[in-house]
């Protein structure tokens, strides 16, 4: 990291994400801050995630602020946030979980009050957050088709499977209901949460989108990280539609929630065996049972799923979905 001109007695890398970036910790005496070095799609990594920071601060979301930025040699500084997410906290048992998940969901509620379309980047030029269209949707789940399916069967037998479940999947797609008017952070889950002065901090926002309301919850609460149980799904749902005052159709949202669940789980398995076979990061392949768990949980008792629940059910059976 010599381009940086830091000491490196000062810079200690510190543990990345499913991403191209890179992440370390600068430490001048007692004061600390993050360096964000992305070579790699380094206008989403670095440029829009400032922007869409900058937009999070202005409507009062905690998110890091720019401390500098060397957009030429691939790195951003921003504010240190510490170490601990509220995924480390809730993975504690005697942790008050629901108590935090109430709080997690004011800070949801505030982000999608956010209307804001277009922020301006720190080069002076305009950002257009991009519309979660149902292409975007489909795109996102052929990672599935990409690399989870070749991970598992022959070129014979992923052919037929793929074009079978691509059907079932786009007749799903037109089954969603509500409009994309609402900001969605893409990634909202406990990982991506931090705790600082006792305030909840957004990170890793990114990939924003206007989108489907039901979206961010699904991946709050159907979060392939960490184990909640049935009844804890439940209660966060019904607290956040307590909490939410904008007038929603709840048999609507209820169908996008579990649609939506099931297609991020889907593209989460594709995701995570691609960052195992490409990026050698095998940690994420024992994190794919679960996403299988969470699918079958929204897939169980609704009709809508019928066609779906049969292509699994012959094509991924259980001996193939605890496979890690």
């Amino acid at each position: 990291l010599k381009i940086m001109n830091f000491d490196y007695n000062k810079v200690i890398p510190i543990k990345g994400d499913a991403s191209f970036r890179k992440f370390y910790r600068k430490k001048i005496k007692k004061k600390s801050s993050i360096i964000v070095y992305a070579e790699k799609e380094k206008i989403k990594n670095l440029l829009n995630y400032d922007s869409i920071n900058q937009l999070l601060l202005k409507k009062n979301v905690s998110a890091p602020r720019l401390l500098s930025e060397n957009f030429n040699q691939n790195f951003i500084e921003i504010e240190d946030f510490g170490k601990k997410t509220l995924f480390d906290i809730l993975k504690i048992k005697r942790s008050n979980k629901f108590k935090i998940y109430k709080r997690i969901l004011v800070t949801l509620i505030k982000l999608q009050n956010i209307k804001v379309k277009k922020i301006k980047n720190f080069k002076k030029k305009f950002y257009k957050i991009p519309i979660y269209s149902k292409s975007l949707l489909l795109e996102e789940v052929n990672l599935f088709f990409k690399w989870y399916v070749p991970h598992i069967f022959n070129k014979k037998k992923r052919f037929k499977i793929n074009s079978q479940l691509r059907k079932v999947i786009s007749s799903l797609l037109k089954k969603i209901k509500l409009p994309n008017n609402t900001f969605v952070h893409r990634d909202f889950h406990v990982s991506n949460l931090m705790l600082k002065k006792r305030v909840i901090s957004v990170i890793d926002s990114q990939d924003a989108v206007y989108g489907n309301i039901a979206y961010d919850l699904a991946s709050l609460i159907d979060d392939v990280r960490l184990r909640t149980s049935k009844n804890m799904k439940e209660m966060i749902y019904k607290e956040y539609l307590y909490l939410n005052k904008k007038k929603i159709n709840i048999k609507k949202f209820k169908n996008d929630f579990e649609i939506l669940s099931v297609l991020r789980n889907l593209k989460i398995i594709g995701i995570f065996t691609r960052l195992a076979n490409r990026d050698n990061k095998k940690q994420y392949l024992k994190l794919i049972p679960h996403a299988w768990e969470l699918i079958e949980l929204r897939i169980k008792n609704n009709y809508i799923f019928k066609d779906l629940k049969k292509n699994l059910e012959t094509n991924f059976p259980k001996k193939i979905r605890i496979k890690k």
